[in-house]
């Protein structure tokens, strides 16, 4: 089960991966830049909404567009 608070760049990356997404893809997926989503892999805390869009998404929620 995914947690959404307080979500890790670990967990973002395990979600990445149990999505089948490359980076590119994931990034697309949450409406950020490439770089920013590889910096968030690294970080140790994400804001609440990423963690909310990447729940969203795993339930089959449409990623969010514009």
């Amino acid at each position: 089960m995914l947690h959404t608070y307080p979500m890790t760049g670990e967990q973002l990356k395990t979600w990445r991966t149990r999505m089948r997404l490359r980076a590119g893809e994931a990034a697309e997926a949450l409406g950020v830049s490439r770089d920013t989503y590889r910096r968030m892999e690294g970080r140790l805390s994400l804001p609440k909404h990423i963690g909310l869009a990447c729940a969203a998404i795993s339930h089959g929620l449409p990623p969010a567009k514009g």
